[in-house]
């Protein structure tokens, strides 16, 4: 099962695929235009991001990878991109034979 978010929600580490881009808002002529530059970002449906890291104070502003590209952003723009978090992959342990195990 897999979470739907804000992009602003996210925390280091987490990854996901961008579903929607914009709150869809026609009227709003800043929403438009901050919906456009996502777009010409690569912002786009479908695309894989990475959230890599949260500025110091308040976590922002936040760095991530999309696709192959890294962008910075403010939270408060983040907020208009909405993406599915993957669950975390797991972790494989490697058994520990005998005779590493020191006696």
């Amino acid at each position: 099962m897999s979470d739907t978010i804000r992009l602003s929600q996210a925390r280091r580490g987490d990854r996901g695929v961008i579903v929607q881009v914009g709150d869809h808002c026609h009227h709003d002529e800043h929403a438009l235009e901050l919906e456009r530059r996502f777009l010409e970002l690569g912002f786009v449906e479908g695309a894989r991001v990475e959230l890599l890291h949260e500025g110091l104070l308040g976590r922002d502003p936040i760095a991530m990878k999309v696709d192959d590209m890294r962008v910075a952003l403010r939270r408060h723009e983040a907020a208009g991109l909405i993406v599915r978090i993957e669950p975390a992959p797991a972790t494989v342990v490697a058994p520990v034979a005998a005779e590493q195990v020191p006696a």
